[in-house]
């Protein structure tokens, strides 16, 4: 009897003849996420993969966490793996009943068979009717409850068989880099990063912009990014945040350009600048927390001038969502607290009073052509610092 790691993944099952590469790139995911936590081997078998400690002493909780934020992932379970025998089976479920029972005083339980082996001489609910039974017999007080258990007994006859109780969800999605890479303009708010962590959760490689207006925002408001990307990077695993010296720019916007119009110039000049940084690293789409509606830069006419500033995709997985489902996934990813935190961004700095809400191209381009953005947009780029984050 050993006691292993059962990971379980979703919609990569579904894929078809290229599923391995799909399978392997998770395992490579889940190999990189825990190489420090000790000795292990990993390997996968009929739709699961499994982490097999080959020492003493392996940090199991530490392992388990991790493994939750790894994309691909749907549920984990800490499992004893044992031979394909049923006096083993008996005892090794009689085992996990009674140290929950001990444990914690539960009461009722079920148990749940998955035949995978066919071999096996008995059905899925017979061997769970016989071992449940075997376990009432041996467990005083203990009664069965199918529907509302304190607990369950969970086996999984394969090549070779697995007992455990609890499933840990995780959060599913594709393995991180097995859809391309983007860019994401990552501001201090609560939008931004859950942008990027759904375009994560969908398999895509995450680089972050931010433009930073210093001394307009403070390095509180800077660092204030810097964690935000590094939770994202528990998520999203080794995470390169582009900081952006935005505050010529800002200026110059500002003192040429319509008061009504500066939101959308400002955004603009963004957008070609994370393009710039973009095409540098390899990404083909950029990524932003717009949701439409949400503020007077996100009408459809606003997102029609900024994007028509760019030539790579710009992707807004945030478009057709409320506020209060935003902020439900910013707490869940632990974003959210982070965001509220009461530093300015530069988005906030220079606003409009009165901003248009239905912006005409024409008209923004001709503002946009009283400043000669080219080399403001070239020093700022070349004065981009880089921070790398590691989860």
């Amino acid at each position: 009897m050993k006691r292993i790691i059962l990971v379980r993944y979703g919609e990569i099952i579904l894929k078809g003849l290229n599923r391995p590469v799909f399978e392997d790139k998770l395992i490579g995911n889940i190999r990189s996420a825990i190489l420090k936590s000790g000795n292990a081997r990993i390997f996968k078998s009929q739709g699961r993969i499994y982490i097999e400690p080959q020492e003493e002493n392996y940090d199991f909780d530490f392992v388990l966490q991790k493994i939750t934020r790894i994309f691909g992932v749907v549920s984990v379970s800490p499992v004893w793996k044992i031979d394909t025998d049923y006096d083993q089976i008996k005892a090794t479920a009689l085992k996990v009943a009674s140290d929950l029972v001990v444990q914690y005083g539960y009461k009722t339980f079920k148990l749940e068979t998955k035949r995978g082996n066919k071999k096996f001489p008995m059905q899925s609910p017979e061997i769970s009717a016989d071992l449940g039974g075997y376990i009432l017999e041996n467990i005083p007080g203990l009664t069965v409850d199918v529907k509302n258990p304190d607990f369950t007994v969970h086996l999984e006859v394969r090549e070779s068989s697995y007992v455990y109780s609890d499933i840990i969800k995780a959060h599913g999605g594709m393995p991180m880099g097995s859809n391309g890479k983007a860019t994401l303009l990552l501001s201090g708010g609560i939008d931004s990063p859950v942008a990027g962590w759904m375009m994560g959760k969908r398999g895509v490689e995450i680089e972050a912009v931010h433009f930073y207006s210093y001394p307009y925002t403070s390095e509180r408001a800077k660092q204030k990014v810097v964690d935000l990307a590094q939770i994202l990077s528990q998520y999203c695993g080794k995470f390169k945040l582009h900081v952006v010296p935005f505050t010529e720019i800002q200026l110059a916007i500002n003192d040429n350009c319509p008061e009504d119009q500066l939101t959308i110039i400002m955004r603009r000049i963004m957008m070609r600048i994370a393009e710039i940084i973009a095409r540098k690293t390899n990404s083909m789409a950029l990524i932003t927390g717009e949701s439409m509606g949400q503020v007077a830069s996100q009408t459809m006419q606003s997102l029609y001038c900024t994007d028509s500033a760019v030539n790579m995709p710009v992707f807004r997985p945030l478009i057709g969502m409320d506020k209060v489902e935003v902020i439900d996934i910013a707490r869940k990813i632990d974003t959210f607290e982070t965001s509220i935190l009461p530093y300015e961004d530069c988005c906030t700095v220079f606003v409009a009073k009165h901003p248009q809400t239905k912006p005409k191209l024409e008209k923004i381009m001709k503002s946009e052509a009283a400043v000669d953005f080219e080399p403001l947009i070239e020093r700022a780029v070349e004065a981009t610092e880089v921070i790398v984050l590691k989860p």
